[in-house]
Order: structure tokens, then C-alpha cells, then sequence
């Protein structure tokens, strides 16, 4: 794997795991938590670098956070930024190994 910058771990904070994701995998496409203030070429650089594969196209979308009750208390969660990454063909991330 190449040498990375450690900036690039803070814009991709961590994959995401869900069934959505693992079904946009057969398409290519791998989710990743990102930081509010990251940009799109911020976002393709660090996936090229840390996984050492290239990106074809990066989507973005931010969750906006809820009111949710948490063990009886009013509690509310965070916005978080999602990172939808298009990749080359012949190009894999596997997000269960870890980094």
C-alpha cells in the first residue's frame, strides 16, 4: 500500500455497513462516513490513497440529525456527511478487513 498522509483519515472517518451498502457494492459503489467540512476532490484523494484504487465518481448527501428519545431522555443526534464512491472497474475495497 502506498505511503498516506494521516489527513486523509480525517475525511474518511469509517465505511458504512448496512444492507443499502452491501447491495451498491455489487455495483461498485462503497459508503463511507466523511467529515462535514470535506469536499469531493478532498474525498476522492484520500479513497485513492488509503485503498490504492481508482475513483471514478464521488456522490455526497448529508443526513440531517433527529429528535430521538434515548432511554427515556430527549436526546438529539448529529448531521452526518455520507460519501457514495464510484470505482473504476476491476478496482475492490473490502470494508470488512479494516485499515
Amino acid at each position: 500500500m502506498s505511503t498516506s498522509d494521516p489527513r486523509h483519515y480525517d475525511v474518511v472517518l469509517s465505511p458504512i455497513i448496512t444492507e443499502k451498502a452491501t447491495n451498491a457494492s455489487e455495483r461498485n459503489q462503497v459508503m463511507f462516513k466523511v467529515a462535514r467540512t470535506a469536499t469531493k476532490p478532498q474525498i476522492k484523494e484520500a479513497v485513492e490513497k488509503l485503498f490504492d484504487v481508482k475513483v471514478k465518481s464521488v456522490n455526497t448527501l448529508v443526513r440531517k440529525g433527529k429528535h430521538k428519545a434515548f432511554r427515556g431522555r430527549l436526546g438529539e443526534q448529529s448531521d452526518v456527511k455520507k460519501a457514495i464512491v464510484t470505482l473504476e472497474e476491476g478496482h475492490r475495497i473490502d470494508v470488512t478487513t479494516g485499515l
